[in-house]
Formats: C-alpha cells, sequence, structure tokens
C-alpha cells in the first residue's frame, strides 16, 4: 500500500533540508479505536516534502566521474596462497562527488573452481561501512589453498592506471573488464565500468517492473522504495546481481556486488557502469557455464529459499476492505458454496486496533468471534495469514487511555532507530505517528518474539505477512519528534476512496456498464491530468532555488543529500521522501544511510525467529515486500501493489522469473491486479496465469470493486478449472520446492534457461516453463480468444503435448504458433522427456493429500521420459521422514524406485502414456497383464488401486507395453 506518484508531485514545490520539524497542528486528541476517520487530525502536508533533486542520469550538467577521474595505480602486489592483494594509490585528487580516498587494498581470491571474489576498499577504513558478515553470508573460499589450474575464471590487471579484467580459463573470453575506465572510489561515490558485447543479454538487477531482458538505456536504481510499481522504477527490494547469456560462445556467467549501499545501474549498448553511494566494492563472479548453474552457484553462496510448507501451495484469498469478522467469515463460506478451494484466507490492516501492530479491533474484530472463526477454518484445514507492518505506533503521552505496551515494551528495551542526537526517530504511518524497530540492536530480537507470541495467544495465525518495511514513512524525517502529542493521527492522504479506473477493453467489453460510469472516469481523469500539470510546474518553479541538482556540502559528506542523486523513483527523487530518511541511527552507530536496503531483510529473518519460537518445528510461512540478497532464506515475496491492467499481468511474468534468479522462487503476484477495479475478461485470464506461479493470491484495494473469482460467473468457472489443474499438479510443485530449497532452482524457469543456444528466446518473456516439463502460454491482451506462443526445437529435438487433449502438437521449431484460447482456457502443455506424478485434487490441501496418485508419462522423439518426485509431511523443519521417488520410461517400460521411510499411503489410481507409437498387444503391471485403453497415440491404464495397497511407490514397480 502507498501513495500514488501524482500525489508526491503535487508537493514537490516545497522543501525540507534535513529533518522535519515545526509546531504542531492543533486538534483535539483522540485515542478510541472508535474514533472516525474524519475526526482525526492529519500528519500536516508540510511533513511529506522533500527536496526537489535533478538525478544525475537527467541532469545534463552534472560532472562525468569517467572523464574527469583519473582513477589509481599499483603501487605493491603480492601473490597469496588463493589470490593476490595489493595496495592502490590515488593518481589525482578530484572528489568528483565527495571525497576520494587517497588508498586503496584490493584483494583477489580464487574461492572454488567456478567463484572468484574482487574485494577492493579504503586502506583505512574508519568511517567506510564494511556490510558484516553476521548480516550478509559472505562466500568463502572452500580451500585454504587454491590449485589455480583448476580455475574457470581468471584475474589479470594492468598497473597504471589500475584496470582488472575476468576471463574464462577455457576459452580467453573476457567476461568483466574495466579496461579504459578510471575505477573511482569516494566516501559517498564509488564507480566501476565494464565493457559489454554488442547485442548483449543482461537480466537480474531488481527490483522492478521491466520485461525480462536489460535492454540499452535502461537505468537500474537499487534503493528499497514503497512505490506502487511504477514500470522501471526502483521498488521495494534491492538485489546487486546480474546475469550475462552469451550466445556467441553459449557461456553464461553472473556478477553480484556484494553490497547494501543505494546503488545505480547504467545498461549502454556496449557497457555497464555501476555506481554505489558508500561502502566498498565485493564482486563475486560466477562462471556457470550455463544460467541454471550460475543461478544455482550464486543462490548457494547468499542462502537456499527457505522450504514452504506443503500448505502454502493453495489458493489465497486477501483485500484491503474486509473490515468486520463476519465479511472474513462470509467470504469463507462463499468459496465454500460456489466450490471454488480456498486454502488460506488473509488480513489486510483492517482487523487491527486503530492500525496498531499485534492488536485487533475489539469491535469489528472481537477476540470471541475472532477465535471462533479460525478454530473453524483450522477445523477445516485452511489457514489464516495476517499483515503486520513495521512500524510501530507511539502512545499520546497527553492521554491516558492511549496505552499500548508494544510501544512501552520496545522502548523500555531501546529497540527503535534513533535521531543522531539519541532521540527517537519518529515517523509517520498507518496509526499516526510511530517508530521503528531496529533489527541491529541487540534486544530486538527478543522483543520483536515476546511481542508474537503474546499476540499469538489471542490470534492463532498459521504465517505472517510483512509489509511497508523498506522502510517506509509517510513523512520526511523525524517529523513527529515534536507532534507525537497529536497521536492518533491520519496519514497526509485520502484513505480508501473509490477507485474509477478499469482495465484496458473494459468499454468494449462491458458497454452497458461503462457507459453508465463514463462521466466518472473523465472528470477522474481530467483531475489526475490537472493534478499532474500543476505538480510538474512547481516542481520547474522549485528547482531553481532549491539546490536541485545537489550541489550542498559536496565532498564533505551530506549525509540525508548526498552529492550524487540518484534516479530514486518518488516525486522529487529525494531518498528521504516516503522513507526513513539516511541519518537514521541504529544501535551500533550504523546510519540508516548505509544500509537501508537491510531493513526488509533484517525483519524477515527476525519474525522467522519468532515464528519459530512460537511453532518449534514447524516451518515458518512469511511474505515480505522488501527483499535482499538471501532474503528468501526466510520468506517468499509478492510482487507488490500493481495495478488491474493488462500489462501488469504481463509483468508478473519476468517480474516472476527474476525473483528466480534472486534466490527468491516462491513468488506470486496480486491476480486480478490491485489498484483499480479488476472486470471479469482481465480477472478470469489473470486467474488461471497465476494458476501456474508459486504463490497464488488474489487481492485488491480498498474502495475497489470486489473482485473474488466468484463475484463473475465467468471467473468463478476459470478458476475452478485452472485451481484444478494445480491441485492436480501438486506433488509436482512440492517437488520443485523441495528442488529449489536444495538446488538454488527456479521453480519458473525462462525459456531462455530452457534452450541456451536459440538466440531468439533471449527475452521470451510472455511465455514460461514451470519446472522444466511444463509450458504456459497466457493470454495477456483483451478482446481475443487465440494467442502465440514458440515451442523451442519442436519437430525436430522436441515434442510437446497438450494438456487438454494430450495429443502431440504439429508445432515448428522458430515459428510463432497461434492457439486456441477463449476466455476460460489457458494454453498448457507437456514437454516430451518428462514425467509429471499427480494427485487427484481436493477442496484443501488436505483434502487433497489423502488421495490417489496417478502419473502423466510423456515419451521424447526416441521414446524416453524421466521425472521424480519428493514427499514428507510437509511442514516439518527438521525433516526425519521423506520419500523419494525417481521415474524412467525407454524401451517400452515404465519404473519406478523409491527410497526414503516416509509414508505415502495412498494408492496409484492410473498411468498415462503420452506418444505411444502404436497400440501395444498387452500391457503388464508388477508382472500382471492388466486392461487398458488407447487412442490417439496415448495409453491409459487405469484401476490399479488394488495393485498398489500398501501406497502407491511403497515398492519398486514396472509397467511394460
Amino acid at each position: 500500500m502507498q501513495l500514488k506518484r501524482a500525489f508526491f508531485q503535487a508537493f514537490a514545490w516545497s522543501s525540507l533540508f534535513d529533518l522535519v520539524s515545526g509546531a504542531p497542528v492543533s486538534s483535539k486528541n483522540s485515542s478510541s479505536s472508535q474514533t472516525s476517520a474524519s475526526a482525526l487530525p492529519s500528519v500536516a502536508d508540510w511533513a511529506t516534502w522533500g527536496v526537489a533533486q535533478v538525478p544525475n542520469v537527467l541532469n545534463a550538467t552534472a560532472a562525468d566521474a569517467n572523464s574527469l577521474a583519473k582513477g589509481y595505480r599499483v603501487v605493491k602486489s603480492h601473490y597469496t596462497q588463493n589470490g593476490l592483494e595489493a595496495k592502490l594509490k590515488l593518481i589525482n585528487e578530484t572528489n568528483i562527488y565527495g571525497y576520494d580516498f587517497d588508498s586503496l587494498t584490493l584483494k583477489v581470491e580464487y574461492q572454488s573452481d567456478n567463484r572468484l571474489n574482487v574485494h577492493i576498499e579504503p586502506t583505512d577504513l574508519s568511517d567506510v561501512y564494511v556490510l558484516p558478515e553476521h548480516l550478509a553470508f559472505k562466500p568463502k573460499a572452500e580451500s585454504e589453498f587454491y590449485s589455480f589450474s583448476n580455475a574457470d575464471l581468471v584475474f589479470t590487471y594492468e598497473k597504471d592506471p589500475f584496470t582488472f579484467t575476468i576471463l574464462r580459463a577455457s576459452s580467453g573470453e573476457e567476461l568483466f573488464s574495466t579496461a579504459g575506465n578510471p575505477l573511482v572510489f569516494s566516501n559517498q561515490f564509488i564507480q566501476l565500468n565494464t565493457s559489454l558485447p554488442l547485442n548483449h543479454t543482461i537480466t537480474g538487477l531488481g527490483e522492478s517492473i521491466h520485461g525480462f531482458v536489460q535492454e540499452p538505456g535502461s537505468v537500474k536504481t537499487l534503493f528499497a522504495n514503497d512505490a506502487g510499481d511504477p514500470i522501471d522504477g526502483n521498488i521495494y527490494g534491492t538485489h546487486p546481481f546480474y546475469i550475462d547469456q552469451r550466445y556467441d560462445t553459449n557461456t553464461t556467467h553472473g556478477v553480484y556486488w556484494r553490497t547494501s549501499a543505494a546503488q545505480e545501474v547504467i545498461i549502454e549498448e556496449e557497457a555497464l557502469t555501476w555506481r554505489a553511494l558508500s561502502g566498498v566494492v565485493d564482486l563475486y563472479f560466477f562462471s556457470g557455464p550455463t544460467v541454471k548453474e550460475v543461478i544455482s552457484q550464486y543462490v548457494h553462496e547468499i542462502g537456499l529459499p527457505g522450504f514452504q510448507p506443503y500448505w502454502s501451495l493453495g489458493y489465497h484469498q486477501c483485500r484491503w476492505g474486509y473490515s468486520t469478522i463476519q465479511e472474513l467469515d462470509e467470504v469463507v463460506k462463499t468459496f465454500k458454496k460456489f466450490e471454488i478451494p480456498l486454502e488460506t484466507i488473509w488480513s489486510d490492516i483492517d482487523y487491527m486496533d486503530s492500525y496498531k501492530d499485534f492488536t485487533t479491533d475489539p469491535h469489528r474484530y472481537p477476540a470471541k468471534e475472532f477465535k471462533k472463526f479460525l478454530d473453524t477454518i483450522h477445523d477445516d484445514h485452511q489457514h489464516y495469514v495476517p499483515i503486520v507492518d513495521a512500524a510501530i505506533y507511539v502512545p499520546n503521552p497527553n492521554n491516558a487511555s492511549d496505552n499500548y505496551t508494544v510501544f512501552e515494551s520496545g522502548n523500555s528495551s531501546e529497540t527503535f532507530l534513533r535521531n543522531p542526537d539519541g532521540s527517537l526517530y519518529i515517523g509517520a504511518v498507518w496509526p499516526g505517528y510511530t517508530v521503528f524497530p531496529d533489527f541491529f540492536a541487540n534486544s530486538t530480537q527478543e522483543w520483536w518474539t515476546e511481542s508474537f507470541a503474546e499476540w499469538y495467544k489471542t490470534i492463532e495465525f498459521d504465517g505472517i505477512w510483512l509489509d511497508m518495511n523498506e522502510v517506509s514513512s509517510f513523512c520526511v524525517g523525524s517529523c513527529g519528534s515534536e507532534n507525537y502529542t497529536q497521536n492518533p493521527v491520519h496519514p497526509p492522504f485520502v484513505v480508501g476512496s473509490s477507485p474509477t479506473s478499469y482495465p484496458e477493453g473494459f468499454s468494449k467489453s462491458n458497454k452497458t456498464e461503462y457507459h453508465s460510469i463514463e462521466s466518472s472516469i473523465s472528470a477522474s481523469s481530467a483531475s489526475v491530468a490537472k493534478t499532474a500539470s500543476s505538480s510538474s510546474t512547481a516542481t520547474s518553479t522549485s528547482s531553481a532555488t532549491l539546490d536541485s541538482k545537489n550541489t550542498l556540502e559536496t565532498g564533505v559528506g551530506n549525509i540525508n543529500y548526498p552529492p550524487y542523486a540518484i534516479y530514486n523513483w518518488q516525486g522529487n527523487y529525494d531518498i528521504a521522501t516516503h522513507d526513513v530518511s539516511p541519518n537514521a541511527t541504529h544501535a551500533d552507530g550504523t546510519l540508516e544511510y548505509d544500509v537501508h536496503n537491510l531493513y526488509g531483510y533484517t525483519q524477515t529473518n527476525a519474525t522467522y525467529n519468532a515464528l519459530l519460537e512460537i511453532q518449534p518445528n514447524k516451518r515458518p510461512f512469511i511474505i515480505t515486500r522488501s527483499t535482499f540478497a538471501g532474503s528468501g532464506q526466510w520468506a517468499g515475496h509478492w510482487g507488490g501493489d500493481n495495478n488491474a491492467d493488462w500489462q501488469w499481468m504481463y509483468f508478473s511474468i519476468p517480474q516472476a522469473l527474476s525473483f528466480g534468479i534472486f534466490g527468491i522462487p516462491f513468488f506470486g503476484v496480486d491476480t486480478c491486479g490491485f489498484n483499480g477495479n479488476s472486470d471479469s475478461e482481465l480477472c478470469s485470464r489473470w486467474t488461471q496465469l497465476s494458476s501456474f506461479f508459486p504463490f497464488y493470491r488474489n487481492h485488491n484495494v480498498l474502495g475497489a470493486i470486489s473482485q473474488e473469482p466468484y463475484v463473475w460467473s465467468d471467473v468463478t468457472e476459470a478458476a475452478k478449472t485452472s485451481i484444478g489443474i494445480r491441485y492436480s499438479l501438486l506433488p509436482y510443485y512440492y517437488t520443485l520446492l523441495q528442488e529449489a530449497h536444495t538446488t538454488g532452482l527456479p521453480i519458473l524457469r525462462a525459456l531462455s534457461w530452457q534452450f541456451p543456444e536459440d538466440r531468439s528466446l533471449r527475452a521470451a518473456d510472455r511465455q514460461f516453463f514451470v519446472g522444466d516439463a511444463l509450458i504456459v502460454t497466457p493470454v495477456l491482451e483483451p478482446l481475443v480468444d487465440t494467442v502465440k506462443g514458440v515451442f523451442p526445437g519442436s519437430g525436430e529435438t522436441e515434442v510437446y503435448y497438450d494438456w487438454y487433449t494430450q495429443e502431440a502438437q504439429d508445432f515448428e521449431a522458430g515459428f510463432n504458433e497461434t492457439l486456441d484460447a477463449p476466455l476460460g482456457h489457458i494454453p498448457l502443455h507437456v514437454r516430451g522427456g518428462h514425467i509429471l506424478p499427480l494427485q487427484e485434487p481436493g477442496y484443501t490441501i488436505h483434502d487433497s493429500r489423502k488421495n490417489p496418485f496417478s502419473l502423466i508419462v510423456a515419451l521424447d522423439l526416441d521414446g524416453y521420459a524421466s521425472g521424480k518426485l519428493y514427499l514428507d509431511d510437509g511442514e516439518s523443519v527438521n525433516i526425519t521422514e521423506s520419500l523419494y521417488v525417481d521415474f524412467i520410461a525407454e524401451g517400452h517400460s515404465l519404473t519406478s524406485a523409491a527410497y526414503g521411510n516416509f509414508n505415502a499411503s495412498q494408492p496409484l489410481a492410473n498411468i498415462t502414456i503420452l506418444g505411444v507409437d502404436s497400440k501395444p498387444s498387452n500391457v503388464t503391471f508388477l508382472g500382471e497383464e492388466i486392461d487398458f485403453s488407447f487412442a490417439n497415440n496415448t495409453l491409459l491404464v487405469t484401476d490399479l488401486e488394488d495393485y498398489t495397497t500398501g501406497g502407491a511407490f511403497a515398492e519398486e514397480f514396472v509397467l511394460t507395453w
């Protein structure tokens, strides 16, 4: 949840230069949970004003560090047991964006055959932030001595000026080279340049809403930002890692800059420029040479994804606007009425008492009725997940009834962020003026755990949804320091207005409804245009007087407004706007300036530990908004506050693929869109697309029309169809979850990863693979009943089978096939060579797991297929009983071999074999001849329950035909 860009633009004409302060706004204080929003005072408008900036990438007069800096020279070097160390001396001081460090230390470490580290830091680290190992995993050398002859990567360098190059040992190919470009290393500006091959394919560098490939001209800002899914802007997470896939050599490598600093990356035709506003250079190169190997190598080093519980794969329903427990209960009952599977019901901030964490509204969500509701859904094997925000309400000291023990206990144990003078940093979020937990403080984990544990006694939640943890604040600076006696106050904007936007194509597909609201839509559009126009003028006026080109205190160390202005996607580009300010101070003295990108990461880790304490040996289920490299160890992620329109439906695919790269494979978006109103066509298509994402949730904004799948009959049927497919595939998805947890491989996979030699697939991001076996081709535009898709290698090395008809498709490699896709149908194909374990779907995951298994065997062109299955109890952290099953089909025979001690007692019901050349004369199972049917090259064997009464995979079996 956040304000729209237009809101911030409207106030860009005013500014503040450091901490915001001023006279309190006079108003009547009230802390009652029943106080209406209109009766509350509001956070003052001026508290939202930041300094209007001109980002350097948009400033034609900004100094070009690459042309002005002189770089460094090597003055001393020596080889080590696993690399090289050297001293670098500044050639000539330029102080372009901060003061240059005179002396640097270079350390090169060959850490393994496929990983190399280049570390550069100032010799004097007195005022330099170095990301400690206890916060974020730091890859280490695998041995004290390294045999350089085994290295896939080679480091070379020039002495004067110092530049370096990373080569692939087997071919001599340059993978990363700063040749011809000076190293710039200042206290508030570090810059590296590397050359890139023409027509390069760069992916990664997030989080942003963008196509899968980072094309020339892309500016990637790596700064955690509460902005609602702007296209090409920086949003919630920070992932300083990219993959360079090269088709000329058919190799791939990856580069990771391990830093929590604010960063900016510029992609050009033949170069990549990488900048950071603090910290050190700590680069890790991964040699691959395939994309999947690069991802696995990287994710192993930042932390393998946590193993999600089995129930997380079910359908989840949420919205901002389930205002009472009765309404929440009615939603659950209506899903059941329409027989739409519902695994988990979620709560946005509606359930809270005056929007305060760890509370429930005593009137709208009374404890007794809340408990009864939770007992009911738990008895039905369903789940409940509430939201928790990062900010903690500050009670009004002038109002004796405004007590809040969560704040009092946290404040007494000094767990909150501070101002530089040691006072509490007080910003503003949903409940009013708030403080922010400092997860660097020694006492915070204990306080955070106790807060969850006490709350759990009242609300037995099954997982936690972390929001607003970039960390977001609605005002600039410690605006509540002199104003918190006004609490509770209303956010400085209207909450809950009814959107009038509808998806593209709505006016044609819903003509009658469109005409009835046309005047409202037109008025809204005119208002937005007027606001944008006035804000644009205001910004222009202010720029001449408010140091918009950021020359304040150049080189001296301006923390809130550093001399180099990054392209931060807020209305005025100020990094303090809608965020806790950079000069907020942590318990160990660290400034938020250096670790802002870690806030969500540290909060997620603390929440994981808290949930483990509450329910030991149950896998914590967490979905978090702000992420960093390694966040996937503890949580999944949703795509943030997207829009109910077709282009955001499309963008969900490259976003999902990117988070697979980042080691967060458990990903999904707000199905049908968050902001604005959805409609039946968009929601039908999106419901079916999301059914193939690992995390599958519908969620929308307060004030928008309802969009639960039962609202429209078309969506109801589409949901039943695609959820039925998803639930039948649960054993396959769970196996992929386990594979991601142990190898780092993503669940959703780009076509270019599956066929890395096919350059035509480099930017293919409108289709995707689920694992290696399924390819999904969604409809991503309105008013059509067909969709185009490519099927690599088809007819040459590959064969694809239609999921619904089970027939081999006569596709042509390299050709854009037109597929029938009437509303309610999403094309799905099985790739030959793979075996899919299935289970008969039930209403819940619990019900589904009790049902019989089946297999789909999709033979390749040589009559071969393989697959695997992993099973356990679905929730234990320390897994003591598990089952692994391998399937191989070749030579007219299918073999299943299992090992492990988990008891999967459900029988095997049937086996379907696709691509059988001709009708067999007989079929045997466990040596006995059995009945079968055969049509359209598909062999179907049913009624196997009597042969597998001890469990489908209790013993090895062989099926022959």
